[in-house]
């Protein structure tokens, strides 16, 4: 595949980063036409064209955040389809108010690791790369921007496996504000026939019923893998006995299922060091 239609097919990405980043729709069109200019004059092979255009144009955003004046382009012809309103809309859904007004609070550093690492997924190594920094480093800027911009905006974007370790902080510290943040409107906690007849509830429906159902519970708890799903699982004398298999959308819990069925708990996955996979 060519640069111009690898160009073409990360596009949107791009155009999603550099609107989280700058969160002006107009300023991320023109840095990604900046890095297309960059491609466009570049003479050295490249490796990896979708991670050299994911830090050249981070790396834009961050000269843009740095400069008093906005950062002049001369015209150049960029190859590109007829505009897609979806890409309007997913734009205007990442970039929320109340996110536009917190992140102003994060310095230019601290706004790309978040950014990249709670809504793109991109590892703290690539992020360091960019930052010109060590991986430690990165995700220190990254957790001191979750700190800043707080729980119910952290929340969207976040991985599924950082939505179930938060519940469980959550419910383990007593803090029943965040476990309403964490959990949908409509979320549902329900049991198997086998969870049923250790104790488990057989149904809780509703935010508020579920938060206080675990608020200061899960002592016990242990993150897992559930058919390759994060979750979590209630440990007795170091075996599972009950597993909490959670259903995440949009980065809210929606379901949770009590599983006690030997068939699961056998090939539950221990999450040690789920750190180490950022």
């Amino acid at each position: 595949m060519d640069e111009t239609a690898v160009f073409e097919r990360e596009r949107p990405r791009l155009l999603r980063i550099a609107g989280r980043i700058l969160h002006d729709h107009v300023e991320a069109e023109d840095i990604v036409q900046q890095a297309w200019l960059r491609l466009h004059s570049n003479e050295a092979d490249i490796d990896n064209l979708p991670a050299w255009l994911t830090t050249v144009t981070t790396r834009l955003c961050l000269d843009r955040l740095r400069s008093a004046k906005a950062i002049l382009v001369d015209d150049l012809e960029l190859p590109s389809p007829a505009p897609d309103p979806a890409d309007d809309l997913a734009l205007a859904d990442t970039v929320g108010i109340a996110l536009q007004v917190v992140l102003d609070l994060l310095t230019p550093q601290e706004r790309v690791a978040f950014v990249l690492h709670d809504s793109f997924k991109v590892d703290f190594p690539t992020i360091a790369a960019i930052l010109d920094t060590t991986p430690g480093a990165a995700r220190k800027l990254a957790s001191r921007a979750r700190s800043k911009v707080g729980p119910p905006l952290v929340t969207r974007g976040r991985a599924d496996w950082e939505v179930v370790d938060a519940f469980l902080t959550a419910a383990r510290q007593g803090n029943f504000e965040q476990l309403l943040e964490l959990l949908a409107p409509g979320a549902v906690v329900a049991g198997d026939e086998a969870a049923i007849s250790t104790g488990t509830p057989t149904r809780i429906d509703g935010r508020r019923a579920v938060a206080t159902m675990f608020n200061g519970a899960a002592k016990a708890a242990l993150p897992v893998f559930i058919d390759g799903r994060p979750g979590a699982a209630w440990f007795h004398r170091g075996s599972p006995r009950v597993a909490f298999d959670f259903t995440i959308v949009d980065g809210v819990v929606v379901r949770i299922q009590f599983r006690a069925d030997p068939a699961i708990l056998e090939h539950l996955i221990r999450r040690d060091g789920h750190e180490a996979q950022d």
